[in-house]
């Protein structure tokens, strides 16, 4: 007979069974679809380890006037600015004391300080900076005592213990002198979500009543930061916390400040779910916080913005463009996005569209949506003039109407959710696929381990294994960048190279896309197969690259495969023709074959075409 043509429909399916599908693709990792083929996806490479504390979840690239390429990110712990390869913590401060109002005390044998301020406000976990403090008299000396610490427990409202780099000695009987300062960060947030909510939850209900929490690690609610660039300058928000703003012309050594306290800061928000900067008017928009006329008490469904072009004037005056919204469908504003000439607005139940009217109005809302859903508020991303999302069990489109967008391994990736940790799904694009991607994390983990992706080209998707918490599209740096979590959290460049770059020296990428049963003839007979061809390109690859084809046949849809045939194509690369295995002899028997393509070698990349295989009529029925 002639050679047969193995040519599979683009995308995985996982919504029907794997004869229904035929011609399908029905699992992949660590691989994209070009044109309608599968191939391997890019390799990522270190940009920055260990230099950092906590997960990021949120990372927003902006240029100083100078020129310079910032990024900035905010963990569950810290707020950073990188420039460069250097990273600058430049988280706000809640509180810094009076000088004196911190005194130390140590115990002879042990490195744990005991420190007293009164109402210190602090948590465990929490970072406090000293200065200006004495030796204790031994080896607790002032070069022990005048540095950033954590918070190792909380004893009272007035006294918390630190771990000093010294174990003291029976001289150290000092208290640090008169004036002790302290310089308390803003408490750490949640980096896991607790389950529930209300009274009984968090630090409530741990330990007898009246004693205290001291095994709080966290205050509120995960941590989760957005942030956008006002000119050069930028400014962030806590998820249900505050907003802050950092002026790059005052240089990487100097924090964050209160939003409150930029001059001539008036009436501006002090608590919000999110924040952005209109393209429009440039306004500084907070969504989900506290109104003018009732500072300090969140509303969720509360959406307030600046005066143009001036991030302190948020009083609103018939003189000025300040304003202020209420949406009424829903309980709380989960994300915002900016889109194509107006903001989509997403709450947990509908969907709005903020436009730019001009005029004292400023801004104008309407909804698009109704018994909508979102898994998050880094859930959202924009691509080209649409904006995607994931919802609690659907993927949702707006562009120019709110739409569910078929998906064909739905049930794949919201059978097998961690729904308790479904706020820690990010979303991200890489434009030069036309993809979006979500990372979620699945069932049996805490944190994104998972990865779906919706081509918005081909309208098909496909999904995979990866543990980002954060991702960013190329734009002002030449990559795409994406965080990961971990032990050490780390900065990754992705598609660079065809390696894993998270281990020194680089490993291979493990990719492999697995099709449906393809019944041969119509499946009413035996079918024998004894040569396949290849069709696979080995892309910009070095040295001898190899991938393994494996053939599995079936005699019916419900028996597990009767025979499997692997065999490795193999490629020299030699510029600019690369040669490759001509054919796979094989013996294979049954009324359906499926197809495997993989690799697990270093400096590895394949595109796969339409591979041939040789059968004839079988003897058996």
């Amino acid at each position: 007979m002639a050679l047969t043509p193995l040519q599979f429909q683009p995308g995985v399916n996982r919504e029907i069974t794997d004869y229904a599908l035929s011609t399908g693709w029905v699992d992949a990792d660590k691989v994209r679809f070009r044109a309608g083929y599968p191939e391997t996806i890019g390799g990522w490479t270190l940009a920055l380890s260990n230099e950092y504390i906590g997960a990021a979840r949120s990372l927003h690239p902006f240029v100083s006037l100078s020129g310079s390429q910032l990024l900035g990110f905010g963990t569950d712990k810290k707020y950073y600015i990188l420039v460069g390869s250097e990273v600058n913590d430049v988280t706000p401060l809640r509180a810094t004391t009076a000088a004196g109002d911190v005194t130390f005390a140590a115990t002879t044998g042990s490195t744990t300080l005991t420190v007293s301020d009164t109402a210190h406000g602090a948590i465990a976990g929490d970072y406090v900076t000293f200065s200006a403090a004495t030796s204790l008299g031994g080896v607790i000396t002032a070069d022990v005592l005048n540095i950033e610490y954590v918070v190792a427990t909380v004893v009272d409202v007035d006294t918390y213990t630190v771990e000093a780099s010294v174990a003291a000695n029976a001289s150290d009987t000092g208290n640090g002198g008169a004036a002790v300062v302290g310089e308390y960060q803003i408490n750490i947030g949640l980096d896991t979500a607790q389950a529930g909510t209300g009274w009984g939850t968090g630090t409530w209900g741990r330990g007898t009543w009246g004693s205290s929490s001291s095994t709080s690690t966290a205050t509120g609610q995960l941590r989760i930061w957005s942030q956008d660039n006002f000119g050069e300058d930028l400014i962030s928000c806590v998820h249900g916390g505050g907003l802050y703003y950092w002026d790059t012309s005052a240089g990487v050594g100097t924090r964050a400040i209160s939003l409150s306290d930029i001059v001539g800061a008036n009436s501006t928000p002090t608590v919000a779910n999110a924040v952005m900067v209109s393209e429009l008017g440039n306004h500084v928009i907070a969504f989900g916080c506290d109104p003018e006329g009732d500072p300090g008490v969140q509303d969720p469904m509360t959406i307030r913005f600046s005066d143009a072009r001036d991030a302190a004037a948020w009083n609103v005056t018939q003189f000025n463009q300040a304003g202020e919204l209420r949406i009424g469908t829903g309980s709380e504003i989960v994300a915002a996005v900016q889109a194509k000439q107006q903001i989509v607005v997403i709450t947990d139940m509908s969907v709005h569209v903020m436009q730019y009217i001009g005029g004292d109005l400023a801004f104008g809302t309407n909804i698009v949506a109704a018994n909508t859903s979102i898994a998050g508020p880094n859930a959202a991303a924009v691509a080209g003039d649409a904006a995607y999302w994931m919802g609690k069990a659907e993927f949702y489109a707006y562009n120019g109407m709110v739409e569910i967008v078929p998906c064909t391994v739905k049930d794949y990736v919201f059978s097998d959710i961690n729904t308790a940790q479904l706020k820690k799904v990010s979303a991200g694009t890489i434009a030069a696929f036309a993809e979006v991607w979500w990372f979620y994390p699945s069932s049996g983990s805490t944190e994104n381990d998972r990865y779906v992706v919706y081509n918005y080209d081909q309208k098909i998707w496909y999904y995979g294994s990866m543990a980002r918490t954060a991702w960013l599209d190329r734009g002002i740096f030449p990559y795409p960048l994406a965080a990961s979590p971990g032990a050490i959290p780390s900065l990754y460049a992705h598609e660079f190279g065809m390696n894993d770059g998270s281990t020194n020296p680089p490993t291979a990428i493990n990719a492999y896309v697995q099709s449906s049963a393809i019944t041969l003839e119509l499946g009413d007979r035996f079918m024998f197969a004894d040569r396949l061809i290849p069709d696979l390109l080995f892309r910009q690859s070095s040295g001898t690259p190899t991938a393994t084809m494996t053939l599995t046949a079936r005699r019916y849809p419900g028996l597990d495969p009767n025979q499997t045939e692997t065999g490795d194509v193999t490629g020299v690369a030699a510029v600019p023709v690369v040669q490759y295995t001509e054919k796979l002899d094989i013996r294979l028997r049954g009324r359906a074959v499926a197809l495997r393509v993989e690799s697990n070698a270093t400096n590895t990349a394949w595109r796969l075409g339409i591979p041939r295989l040789d059968i004839r009529t079988d003897g058996r029925r």
